[in-house]
C-alpha cells in the first residue's frame, strides 16, 4: 500500500473525524470517504447488459404496455 502525505484544511479533517466509524483509523476513514465520493460523483451508469437498438426512449420501462398495444392491434 502506498503511503501519501496529504495536507487537509482543519475543516475537512473535522468532517473526516466526525464521519469515522467506531474503531476506524483516520486513513481508513479518508479512504472510505474518497471511494464513496468518487462513486457518487460518477452517477448512475448503464449496466453492461443494456443493448442498443431502435424504439421509444421509455421502451425498457414501458415494454409491457407496448406489447399489450401490439397484441390488441392484431
Amino acid at each position: 500500500m502506498a503511503r501519501r502525505t496529504v495536507n487537509l484544511p482543519d475543516s475537512v479533517e473535522a468532517l473526516a473525524r466526525d464521519a469515522a466509524e467506531s474503531g476506524e483509523s483516520f486513513s481508513a476513514t479518508v479512504t472510505r470517504l474518497i471511494e464513496r465520493g468518487v462513486q457518487a460523483s460518477r452517477g448512475r451508469t448503464a449496466p453492461r447488459y443494456v443493448g442498443a437498438g431502435e424504439g421509444p426512449e421509455d421502451l425498457g420501462r414501458a415494454a409491457e404496455r407496448y406489447l399489450t398495444d401490439l397484441v390488441s392491434v392484431r
